[in-house]
């Protein structure tokens, strides 16, 4: 028996090497013989440098570079060689994980560092190709620093360079576009974004996330205001207008910037991720395939790991199942997108902190999946051999 497994990581638990390493020694319990393929995964967020660099024989990389405070922060990010792409978690170096909570405040974090790293890639190790997962932002600057650490020219009326953050865009009068570096006219940048918003508006950066960066009210709708002009502003700069380009709106106005400024493609982060690690070609010869993540429920349908697997399996008449920590009521919608069966792995009543201890985690994962295979043994032959 060959089975795939291409399982999520189980957010602030397992990572998806130990999720994966937890399946395969469930299943080789009821089949010592199976040859269990661990395909790490991850759906363009947290996860995706280390997914592709692992599956793809490539190395890490780290960085120097000015984080969403103005610190410096070491950034890693991954290199394939072979296609000279660079693979960039934009939170890395903007993230909100690196702003201690009583200094978050999006008029002030920047994606500088963000620019950095590209160019970083570029100088240092020869990237064209750019996959970028721009999840778990900081920053509502519309990009604006990520443009300025590649070039860009972004002046007040005074031509002098705005400040850094979105507070920087109240000033901003002009755009110069004739300093950006002229290698990124051979650059090809792959952005992973799995949101919907538009850059302005009440479906915009500011309103829906930038409350939970640490805005108030009053600086939702000054920073909406001004990713409005900044907007008008670019148009003429580029000649592109992006404003209402689905997903311009994603990682404080990111999409727009990649979009606008880059000829950035978004694409739905599992669907790259997926691509990016040639995962189609491993599961042409599986008996069965093993995903899953943290949590399922309804929203697993809407882009994240588990169902872009399920899909991709089902393309090529594959069974698939499903492992998680927990499923909510709605999680039987996974069923009509390709997840023939789902399995939580609790086994008894615990604390969350229990459930979450890794070691827990790992014996309830490898036992759950032990017990699955029981039941395909006792049901099947054909892969006795």
């Amino acid at each position: 028996m060959k089975a795939v497994i291409a399982i999520d990581s189980f957010k602030g638990s397992l990572s998806t090497f130990q999720s994966g390493a937890a399946v395969s020694e469930g299943i080789k319990r009821v089949y010592p013989d199976a040859k269990t393929v661990v395909c790490p995964l991850a759906d363009g967020g947290e996860g995706t440098v280390e997914a592709i660099v692992s599956s793809c024989g490539g190395r890490l990389c780290t960085a120097k570079v000015c984080g969403p405070i103005g610190e410096t922060v070491d950034a890693t990010y991954g290199v394939i060689d072979s296609r000279a792409t660079a693979i960039i978690e934009m939170s890395a170096a903007a993230g909100l994980t690196l702003v201690p909570e009583n200094k978050r405040d999006p008029l002030y974090t920047t994606t500088y560092g963000v620019g950095e790293l590209i160019a970083h890639a570029i100088r240092e190790n020869l990237c064209k190709r750019f996959i970028i997962g721009i999840g778990g932002s900081a920053t509502n600057d519309g990009g604006v620093g990520m443009l300025s650490a590649l070039g860009f020219e972004f002046l007040d009326e005074s031509g002098r360079e705005i400040e850094r953050g979105a507070i920087g865009l109240s000033s901003l009068c002009r755009i110069n576009t004739e300093n950006a570096m002229s290698e990124l006219c051979e650059c090809e940048f792959s952005v992973a974004c799995d949101v919907k918003n538009v850059l302005c508006g009440e479906n915009g950066c500011s309103a829906v996330y930038g409350p939970q960066k640490g805005a108030d009210a009053e600086s939702v709708k000054k920073m909406d205001a001004w990713l409005s002009e900044y907007a008008a502003l670019s148009a003429k700069a580029t000649g592109r207008d992006c404003a209402e380009v689905e997903g311009a709106g994603a990682a404080g106005g990111m999409g727009f910037a990649f979009t606008c400024y880059l000829g950035g493609k978004l694409r739905s982060g599992i669907e790259l991720v997926i691509e990016a690690t040639g995962l189609e070609e491993k599961l042409s010869d599986a008996d069965i395939v093993v995903t899953g993540e943290g949590r399922l429920d309804g929203q697993s349908c809407m882009g994240k790991a588990p169902v872009g697997v399920a899909l991709a399996a089902k393309k090529q008449g594959k069974t698939v199942i499903a492992f998680s920590g927990a499923v909510k009521d709605d999680a039987r919608l996974v069923n009509r997108h390709g997840i023939d069966a789902f399995f939580p792995i609790l086994r008894a009543p615990v604390t969350l902190a229990e459930a979450m201890n890794i070691e827990n985690a790992y014996k309830n994962l490898a036992d759950t999946a032990e017990q699955v295979f029981r039941l395909i043994n006792t049901t099947t032959d054909q892969w006795r051999n």
